[in-house]
């Protein structure tokens, strides 16, 4: 884990212009790690942060410097800063949302493996992130009990050799690009020696909100990898994409590496045609295929991002008819005990 560093905040006018260090890992360490911290680098004066101010409920705040550079100053209704800002409304308990909305705790056959999907097995590579989005479906995760030690790897990897049906390997978290490139490297490695196992997939954030972690040394690995490599990243609002991530998305393709995104709907982020739209366009210019639009997972302390069914089938239906066909995302939710997502077609 990196540790915490006593973060300098910026006045306003420097914010936008700050260049940042080259190297991820110290942005990591310069990340803001409290709400008073990132909303004064925004400008909010101490009376206009006093009601913007809540409670973490155990998941603390973590926001990279280059995250919060794309954010609109003194604008409390930022799509991008209520993602990450504590609210309020997290406090609310609901019986209907729960700590392991998944159930993925069933599909756990030991720790760090996840496998659910038929030819596929979820690997927790990491169990942290460069960023707490606050609509994490793994926010109470109990990440403390499957540490991946590198002697715990090969408990993973272990199981995946006595499978032979698995053929895809997801890299999940947590985050898996956290991981410093020595050992992701040494990870990949380990699972291309497993001879079923044909394809790589890297689920991560880190692309859009920290893109200086795509380094020429990562890009040129996965490119030398046996297996086929795709990276699905996560990006839910246009304002993520901009300059710095459009280059990092460019190293991965110059690289062979696929792209795709997934998106979770989010109540106030990016509930309506005008802003999925204007994400899909984004997203194909910087050659990532729009992929899935998750319905949002039933997670304790993230009712107020909640989105039902008919909003999100109606928002679909109407990027069908005015959007070619390949930029409109697949509506998904995932159902606990359920051996595949659940697709769902516009009424």
């Amino acid at each position: 884990m990196i540790p915490q560093s006593a973060t300098q905040v910026e006045p306003l006018s420097l914010i936008k212009h700050t260049s940042l260090p080259e190297d991820w890992r110290i942005q990591l360490r310069e990340a803001y790690r409290t709400p008073e911290q990132l909303l004064t680098a925004l400008g909010f004066s101490m009376a206009q942060q006093a009601p913007l101010l809540a409670d973490d409920q155990g998941f603390a705040t973590l926001v990279p410097r280059a995250f919060a550079q794309k954010m609109r100053p003194q604008d409390p209704t930022d799509p991008l800063l209520l993602q990450v800002l504590p609210q309020a409304q997290e406090a609310i308990t609901d019986p209907d949302f729960n700590d392991d909305p998944l159930q993925e705790a069933s599909f756990n056959p030991m720790p760090g493996i996840v496998h659910k999907y038929q030819g596929r097995a979820l690997l927790i590579a990491a169990g942290h992130c460069a960023i707490n989005c606050r609509y994490c479906f793994r926010r109470h995760y109990p990440y403390g009990d499957q540490k991946r030690a590198r002697n715990e790897w090969q408990q993973s990897l272990s199981y995946i050799e006595k499978h032979p049906e698995i053929e895809e390997i997801i890299l999940s978290g947590g985050d898996p690009l956290a991981l410093t490139d020595p050992q992701l490297f040494e990870l990949i490695t380990a699972i291309e020696a497993i001879s079923h196992v044909k394809r790589l997939r890297i689920h991560s954030r880190l692309p859009i909100v920290l893109p200086q972690r795509i380094t020429p040394e990562l890009c040129q690995r996965l490119e030398r990898s046996r297996l086929t490599c795709v990276m699905v990243v996560h990006a839910n609002h246009a304002n993520e994409l901009a300059e710095d991530v459009a280059q990092a998305c460019s190293r991965l393709r110059e690289h062979k590496v696929q792209l795709l995104n997934q998106s979770v709907l989010l109540a106030q982020v990016n509930d309506s045609l005008a802003s999925l739209k204007r994400l899909s366009e984004r997203l194909f210019e910087l050659g990532i295929m729009p992929y899935y639009l998750h319905l949002p997972d039933h997670v304790a302390g993230t009712t107020h991002f909640f989105v039902s069914l008919e909003r999100g089938q109606s928002i679909v239906a109407q990027m069908q008819a005015c959007m070619s066909g390949y930029l409109v995302p697949k509506l998904v939710r995932e159902e606990p005990g359920k051996l595949s997502k659940t697709l769902y077609s516009p009424p």
